[in-house]
């Protein structure tokens, strides 16, 4: 009658190391500085961490905020890091880039036009109310 059982609570640490294998995290990387330095930091994180775990067999959705002069980095007419963002799309589909509307709304009052987005970005209606919901769901945020 033990036999059984024993056997059975041998293999409970199985079930739990083969489900951790496969966790899911998530994270959300701010950028709200018009700094090609923070940019490309920003980029490298997403990019490490999205290595990090890919190595280990888990999952990693990540979400970049950009809100405030960090906007520009989403920006098709004049980031500094354009290139960077095409490869992202090419090679990294578990990171999105997420535009806040607040602030292109500002920008297009500014310029007299509604500056050109980066094809792989979506429009959040307020960045730092993003980032907000996203740590009540419990994603990691960062900023870089």
């Amino acid at each position: 009658m033990l036999r059984p059982l024993f056997a059975a609570l041998l293999f409970v640490p199985l079930a739990f190391a083969s489900a951790s294998a496969m966790e899911k995290h998530r994270l959300a990387l701010q950028i709200s500085d018009n700094d090609p330095v923070k940019m490309n930091a920003v980029l490298n994180v997403a990019a490490n961490v999205s290595k990090y775990y890919a190595d280990k067999g888990d999952e990693v959705e990540i979400q970049i905020v950009a809100f405030n002069a960090g906007l520009n980095m989403l920006r098709q007419d004049k980031s500094p890091v354009l290139d960077r963002l095409k490869s992202f799309k090419q090679g990294m589909p578990n990171v999105a880039f997420m535009a806040c509307e607040n602030t292109l709304d500002a920008m297009t009052r500014t310029e007299g036009k509604e500056p050109p987005l980066v094809e792989n970005s979506t429009r959040v209606p307020a960045g730092v109310v993003t980032l907000i919901e996203l740590g009540e769901k419990g994603w990691t945020i960062v900023r870089p």
